[in-house]
């Protein structure tokens, strides 16, 4: 049964890939999609699905799959079920980093942001993690969740004092800060994909380990899990997929939040099938609410991190609602 919404998973995101790379101010019929990619005439319509749908198709892959699986992680590390891949400062490191690149090096690429967003959330998950684990008392998720609100806090503060004393930098910063797909090419792609690649690998192996987690400190132990290693694998997994995603996309939210609980209507307490589902329907859903965007104000678009918050709050209520949400 679960091999089956599994392959049904993929149909889904598959379908959601197709619209997304047909659909936009100019719609293209699916077949007229399948000759353009295959043999491309060198026309306007080749040039909109090589050189802007098809980047922005993968990318979306990309971003879902990363916030899907580091959503995921970051609930089963915590046993937080409202735990948020942002959690441990990842989004706010990121967010400094771009801030910082456009007020001392006046930087206007967004290539080049997603390297500076790369290094800063990078920055910010070590310090949480080193905050969170050293000094008195044993190491446990209540003080990585602590210190990683410590953190984003102070790093929040700074970017609005920042963005307080200069409008020109607040006036590049806020078209990255909205979340979107837009407006990247295949090299953003590219300079992400080892990054969540690697994150994935991580993630996905940890199920077992975060089932072990899951039954609590002293019976995990008992069961032979090595809780330290597993956290510490956790965290720079959250960091390669979180860092990556936000770095090319923005602070995209509630991808990271919803998606596990939506796969868990079917996968269980399973962590092993959570991380699974979950980096196929994150993607899935992400890519719809992209293509939501592009046709409810056509021909304007919204951009999906707005998307989502709109779509995602109401069915995140529905579900706290109506389910018992359990890890």
């Amino acid at each position: 049964m679960r091999w089956t919404v599994l392959a049904v998973s993929f149909v889904v995101l598959a379908v959601t890939a197709v619209l997304s790379v047909a659909v936009g101010a100019q719609t293209i019929p699916v077949d007229e999609v399948w000759r353009q990619l295959w043999s491309p005439d060198g026309g306007e319509t080749a040039a909109v699905v090589h050189d802007l749908r098809v980047p922005r198709t993968l990318l979306g892959i990309c971003v879902g799959t990363a916030l899907g699986l580091a959503g995921a992680l970051m609930q089963a590390l915590t046993r937080n079920p409202l735990a948020d891949p942002g959690l441990l400062g990842v989004n706010s490191g990121a967010s400094l980093a771009v801030v910082c690149s456009i007020l001392f090096f006046d930087v206007t690429d967004v290539k080049i942001w997603v390297v500076f967003a790369l290094v800063g959330a990078a920055l910010a998950t070590v310090t949480v993690y080193v905050l969170g684990t050293t000094g008195r008392g044993a190491a446990n998720p209540a003080r990585l969740v602590l210190a990683g609100a410590a953190v984003s806090a102070f790093l929040i503060a700074v970017i609005d004092g920042v963005l307080t004393l200069d409008s020109g930098v607040f006036e590049q910063w806020r078209f990255w800060d909205v979340g979107a797909l837009a407006g990247r090419d295949a090299d953003v792609v590219r300079q992400i994909a080892p990054f969540v690649a690697v994150g994935a690998v991580l993630a996905l192996g940890l199920g077992r380990g975060l089932n072990a987690v899951a039954l609590g400190e002293q019976t995990g132990q008992s069961l032979g899990a090595n809780l330290g290693r597993i956290r510490l694998v956790g965290v720079v997994a959250i960091m390669l997929l979180c860092g990556a995603a936000t770095a090319a996309a923005g602070p995209i939210g509630f991808i990271g939040l919803m998606a596990p609980h939506t796969v868990r209507a079917f996968a269980g307490p399973d962590n092993r099938w959570v991380l699974a589902y979950s980096a196929v329907m994150a993607p899935a859903l992400l890519l719809a609410a992209d293509v939501i965007g592009r046709v409810v104000v056509h021909p304007n678009e919204l951009e999906s991190g707005i998307v989502t918050a709109f779509v995602g709050a109401p069915m995140f209520i529905y579900l706290l609602r109506r389910r018992k949400i359990t890890l």
